[in-house]
C-alpha cells in the first residue's frame, strides 16, 4: 500500500491544477483500483485533490476569488477516453465557439463518437451524443472538428460567413501536407457539401491537386446552395457552391 500511495502521489504531482483525471490517467493495474480508491480518499481528506464525480478527481486551484472548479471540457474529458485511448470529441456549437465561429454558448454540449453514445448530466454540465463519421483518435479529432464546422457552416448560430471562412482557411493552411491528405480521406466519409467546401478551400489555397479525390466523389450536376460566392470563397463556383 505504501508503494502504491507513493506512486499515485508522484503521478498526481505531475497533473496540472484544474485538470480532471481518473484511474486511467494514473496508469495503475485494474486489480489495484480498490486499494487506489483508499489512497485517493485519504488525499481528498487532506485537501490535495477533490472529487468531481464518481471515479473522477482534480487538483484544486485557488484564485483570489477562492477555489476554482474545472470547466466544462475538464468535466467531460473522462468521457472522451476509454482505457487511455480517445474515442470521442466535443463538437457542435461549443466547439464552434472555441474556434471563433460564433459567440453563442450552448446549454447542451455535443459529443461525437463512432463506437458509443455518450450522455452527460453532471451539475451544470449537460452533453448529448452525436455520431462521428469515422473512428475517433487522438491524432484525428481536430481534423474531424474542422470537417464538422464545414458540415454545419450554414447553420452555425449567428455565424458571420466571411469571418468564419477566413478562420477555417487559416486553420487548414496550417496543416502539413500529410494532414491535408488525411483530412481529404476523412472528408470522403462526410456529406457531399462538406467535400465540396473542403475542395473549394483547398483549391483557393493552391492545394487543388490534393482535392482531386473530392472532386471525383461529387456529382458534377449537384449544386450546393450555401450562400457562399467567389468573393467569400475563391473557387466556390468551380465546386458548384452558391
Amino acid at each position: 500500500m505504501a508503494n502504491l500511495s507513493k506512486t499515485i502521489q508522484q503521478q498526481i504531482q505531475g497533473i496540472p491544477e484544474d485538470t480532471s483525471f481518473g484511474y486511467g490517467e494514473l496508469t495503475i493495474p485494474a486489480q489495484q483500483y480498490p486499494s487506489a480508491a483508499k489512497v485517493l480518499e485519504r488525499l481528498q481528506q487532506k485537501g490535495l485533490i477533490r472529487k468531481l464525480s464518481k471515479g473522477i478527481f482534480y487538483k484544486p486551484k485557488t484564485t483570489v476569488f477562492g477555489e476554482k472548479r474545472p470547466g466544462e471540457e475538464q468535466v467531460l474529458k473522462p468521457y472522451l477516453y476509454r482505457e487511455g485511448q480517445r474515442i470521442a470529441y466535443i463538437t457542435g456549437t461549443y466547439l464552434y465557439n472555441q474556434m471563433g465561429l460564433t459567440t453563442q454558448v450552448p446549454a447542451v454540449i455535443q459529443i461525437a463518437s463512432r463506437e458509443r453514445r455518450i450522455f452527460v448530466n453532471r451539475g451544470t454540465v449537460h452533453a448529448t451524443a452525436v455520431k462521428s463519421y469515422v473512428d475517433v483518435t487522438e491524432d484525428n479529432y481536430q481534423l474531424l472538428g474542422l470537417l464538422d464546422a464545414l458540415k454545419d457552416l450554414k447553420d452555425i448560430p449567428d455565424v458571420y460567413m466571411q469571418a468564419a471562412i477566413g478562420i477555417i482557411i487559416d486553420q487548414i493552411q496550417q496543416l502539413t501536407e500529410s494532414k491535408l491528405k488525411e483530412i481529404v480521406g476523412y472528408a470522403l466519409k462526410y456529406p457531399p457539401r462538406v467535400r465540396a467546401l473542403l475542395g473549394a478551400v483547398l483549391s483557393s489555397i493552391g492545394k487543388g491537386a490534393i482535392a482531386k479525390a473530392l472532386k471525383e466523389s461529387l456529382n458534377p450536376l449537384t449544386v450546393f446552395k450555401l450562400g457562399i460566392n467567389d468573393k467569400l470563397l475563391p473557387s466556390a463556383a468551380e465546386w458548384n457552391i452558391q
